[in-house]
Parts: C-alpha cells; structure tokens; sequence
C-alpha cells in the first residue's frame, strides 16, 4: 500500500475511536441510568436500519450467519458490555479496562490471521495500557468487580470481532455501509428483546435523553463504525486497535473541555506515553509475514502459501 493512502486511511480510521471517547460522557449526562442494554440497542439498531434503508443490500448464502456473528461481537455484546462498564464504572476505569484491546488483538492474529507477534506491538501495547491508567485513573477510583469483569468482555468481543472481519473479508460488491448496516442490524436485533426483557423502556425520556441516543447512533454508529471496519478491511488488525486507544485520550479532553477538569503532571505523562504507543503500533513491520492479505480465507478453509510478490489489500 503506497505510505499516503497508507496515512491517509490511518487518519481516517482514528476518526472512529476519536468519535467514540464522548461515549462515557454522553452516557453520564444525557443517557437514563441503569439502561445499558436499552443504549446499546438504540445506538446500533436504527444505524443499522438507516444504512440498509441507504444501500437496499441484504447478505447471501453464508453472510447471513457471519453478519451474525460480527454483529453480535463488534455491535451487540461489545456495546452492552461497554454501557455495562460504563454505567458501572468511572469512565476513566472503564477506558483502562478496555485499553488492553490491542494486546488482545495482537495475540489472536497469530493464530487466525497467521501474523507474527513483534516484540515491539507487546511493548506498545503494554505501555498503552500503562498510559491510560496515568491518563485517567485517580485515587479515588472505585474497582466494581461486574463493571471490570463487562470492561474485560467488551474488549474481548471488540477483538474477536476486529480479527474476523479482517479474516473474513467484506464480499465483492457488497458497498461498505451495506457491510456495517449488516452488522449494526444484526447488534441492535439481539439487544432489543434482551432490553425489553430485562431492563423495560423508561417512562418518559427528556429531551436531553432523546438527543443522547440520537447522537450515539447517528454520529456513534452510523457515521463512524463504516470508518472503522474500512480501516480494519485494508489495514492490519492489530494495528486498526491501537487506534482504539485514542477513546480515552479524547474522553479526558472533553473532561476538561467540558467539565473544567484538569491535568496533573502524571495525567500529562500518560497522554505522551498513549500517543507514543498509538504510534508506535502504527509502524510496519519489516517481516512480511505480518501483513492481512496472508490469511483471508474463511475459517476451517485451506491456506495459500503466501508468496513473496507484493500483498494487495483488498478492496
């Protein structure tokens, strides 16, 4: 891939989880308390029927229980999972909590995509961590054991879901936002009985609480997940989740854009330590076995040999 597009479909990329660090402070003040199922499902169920109103394309043959599978991880249980932490959790808690995302995609690339796993993404991926905590962690940060346990999950689901998109690949001629209304669909229908099942609709909802929602899924889902699994489409796996880490960067400058925090010299350190390990992970590696293109194949599928011509990313 030349090195512009290559930067170019980074940037873009990081626009996504950039987006996503207002998460915890829209949920905090304009979400009800105590919905997570309910947010999660409004976040990704009208984004998904919105772009397949958009595009009019339904999945085929196989897609339809792969769009199940994906939606379920990357949409449906990660956005329960994380309303969960978030509701359960400081934000700052919460963001930590899911900083080990990159350290999790990292590791199941060997195995699913066949990649290598430099030294050098394990220290990355460690600092990163290392930095969110300094960045948004305080001393009075409160451990509840089911918002660590929905934090570790979320993040765990992300990453699965992050590697078999990859893996998987989009099908040829399925446009992009066909490919994320799929998913967001398929997300949002899971959620949605679970929701009214267990949690109920609340009996009235502000305005505040319908422009939260409205947020979350317009700008949350629909305009920023189709960034996010093109980047994850084209660029390598683990290298897409160390852009994850720019959630919590963003939270804590809508902290003190928005709530008049500020920073300590500790919070500052573990901002340049975050960037540097968001840089980091952006670095290609020299072995040309860890690269996306060399293991595409549907699971349970046999491998090509990979040949020592020039990857092509896909479309």
């Amino acid at each position: 891939m030349e090195t512009r597009h290559r930067v170019w479909l980074t940037l873009v990329t990081a626009l996504a989880p950039a987006t996503w660090g207002s998460t915890y402070l829209v949920t905090a003040k304009w979400l009800p308390p105590d919905r997570p199922l309910l947010a999660g499902a409004l976040r990704a169920l009208p984004a998904g029927l919105l772009l397949l109103a958009a595009t009019r394309v339904l999945p085929r043959r196989s897609w339809w229980w792969r769009a199940l599978v994906l939606g379920t991880l990357n949409m449906g249980a990660f956005l329960a999972l994380l309303y969960v932490a978030a509701y359960r959790l400081p934000g700052g808690v919460a963001a930590t909590v899911i900083s080990v995302q990159p350290l999790i995609v990292a590791l199941l690339a060997v195995p699913l995509l066949g990649e290598r796993l430099p030294r050098r993404r394990l220290l990355a991926g460690t600092a990163g961590v290392l930095g969110v905590a300094l960045l948004v962690l305080n001393s009075r940060a409160e451990l509840d054991p089911v918002g660590v346990a929905a934090g570790l999950g979320a993040a765990g689901c992300m990453s699965v879901g992050v590697v078999l998109t990859q893996r998987w690949k989009r099908p040829d001629g399925v446009p992009l936002l066909a490919f994320t209304g799929w998913q967001l669909t398929a997300g949002g229908l899971v959620l949605a009985p679970l929701a009214l099942i267990f949690e109920g609709l609340p009996a009235t909802l502000s305005a505040g609480n319908v422009g939260g929602f409205a947020y979350l899924s317009l700008i949350g889902a629909a305009a920023t997940f189709p960034l996010w699994i093109r980047g994850i489409s084209q660029l390598s796996a683990p290298v897409v989740s160390f852009l994850g880490l720019l959630s919590p960067v963003v939270a804590s400058l809508l902290g003190v854009a928005v709530l008049a925090q500020t920073f300590t010299g500790w919070q500052t350190l573990g901002f340049a330590i975050v960037l540097a390990s968001v840089f980091a992970g952006q670095l290609p590696s020299r072995l040309p076995t860890d690269r996306p293109a060399a293991a595409a194949a549907p699971l349970g599928a046999p491998r090509r040999p990979q040949s020592s011509g020039t990857s092509r990313s896909s479309a």
